[in-house]
């Protein structure tokens, strides 16, 4: 997807120098209502500036703009209909029933394993012409440029209305996270959205019909957050890794969920310190989808991205968030210093994603639907390592 000209801050000055104007009021917000409605039809940017009528005014354009940048992690594109509603919970949008139905709604467990090879015996099914799609393979770490702030070796992304000065005084704090000994959990893997699942083979075309999503654990975020798993626990930590799927049979909901369970593992174990929800991401139209990707010691890796959430006004009720973004940033620079280019920046947003729940939760977002679920495990492999050696510093002395 093209990059967003403007910046998050950008796009809040331009909402408050229009308050500010009489009877401006109203023409905002439709602005922001058909900035959401077109962003929500047409995701992608190219796309959504060719059905942008010339009637349309410059606030109105910035904003759908915003919008449609949006759509980076699952969900986020109806952050700006959410600030202006009241309503800043992370929503649940309805999405259709997974497309397998191979195995039931796993129970908590703990368990390691590697993604299960499934590459064809001979040449990688076409998809019918008349449901095939396309998948564009493109470097999304922000290296070409952008509106990104350097955070080390990463970048972040700002959609949030604080400077980027406050950002930097933020991080300038260290970190006050620690991790008690290896006797008792540490850290919890779990899922939100399980049932989130990849395109089956690297290849330039999809299929229209796919809703990529599978109650099967083989071919879901399990195997995802199982290597992640294993990579940690080889490393010394104790993982405990909740396959639990939330968002199965009912989507909606699925973050109220996992909250809980969440809850219920920090009660049982006060021992876990870090909480990390492992996701996919979903970029691009009806006809075209992203896979971020880059090639790695000769074999392709999904691109990762790091979520990490904004309370500055208080009003999502996450009191401790600096602490989350600064751990946010510093898994951030460590995978870029390990492998550049392998971390798109830093999503930072007014966003909840149950990030109140302790002050080592992230949401980690492992490429996208294009991408496979092979690039997806191996990118799990190289994040584990660079996580191990940053909560190495975590560990009592």
């Amino acid at each position: 997807m093209k990059e967003n000209p403007f910046s998050g801050r950008e796009v809040g000055k331009a909402v408050k120098r229009s308050r500010k104007k009489t009877g401006q009021t109203g023409q905002w917000l439709s602005a922001a209502m058909a900035a959401v409605l077109v962003c929500t039809l047409i995701p992608a940017g190219g796309a959504l500036w060719a059905k942008l009528g010339p009637g349309l005014d410059s606030l109105t354009q910035k904003a759908a703009v915003f919008s449609a940048a949006l759509a980076m992690p699952e969900g986020s594109i109806y952050l700006l209909e959410q600030r202006f509603s009241g309503d800043l919970a992370q929503p649940d949008q309805p999405e259709p029933e997974p497309s397998s139905s191979l195995a039931p709604p796993a129970s908590s467990s703990q368990s390691s394993g590697s993604a299960p090879s499934r590459k064809p015996d001979g040449p990688i099914p076409e998809v019918d012409p008349q449901f095939r799609g396309t998948i564009i393979e493109e470097d999304l770490s922000g290296r070409s440029g952008g509106v990104y702030q350097p955070i080390g070796a990463g970048l972040l992304r700002n959609y949030t209305d604080i400077t980027d000065q406050e950002i930097d005084a933020i991080l300038a704090q260290p970190l006050t996270q620690t991790l008690g000994s290896g006797n008792l959990p540490q850290i919890l893997i779990m899922h939100t959205h399980a049932t989130e699942s990849y395109e089956p083979y690297d290849r330039s075309q999809f299929d229209t019909r796919g809703t990529w999503r599978s109650t099967n654990n083989d071919e879901n975020m399990v195997v995802v957050g199982n290597e992640l798993a294993r990579v940690l626990e080889e490393n010394g930590f104790s993982v405990l890794h909740d396959t639990t799927q939330h968002d199965y049979p009912s989507y909606n909901g699925a973050y109220d969920r996992s909250a809980k369970t969440v809850k219920e593992y920090l009660a049982k174990y006060p021992s876990i310190r870090v909480v990390l929800d492992i996701h996919r991401d979903a970029i691009g139209t009806s006809t075209q989808i992203t896979k971020p990707v880059i090639e790695i010691d000769g074999q392709k890796a999904a691109q990762v991205m790091v979520v990490s959430c904004c309370d500055s006004d208080g009003s999502l009720g996450v009191p401790n968030w600096k602490e989350n973004l600064r751990f946010a940033a510093a898994l951030t620079n460590a995978i870029a210093e390990d492998h550049p280019g392998l971390c798109r920046p830093l999503f930072f947003a007014h966003r909840k994603y149950n990030m109140n729940l302790t002050t080592g939760s992230l949401l980690l977002e492992f490429g996208s639907h294009a991408n496979t679920l092979e690039e997806a495990t191996y990118t799990a492999t190289l994040v584990g390592e660079s996580l191990s050696r940053l909560l190495q510093g975590w560990l009592p002395q």
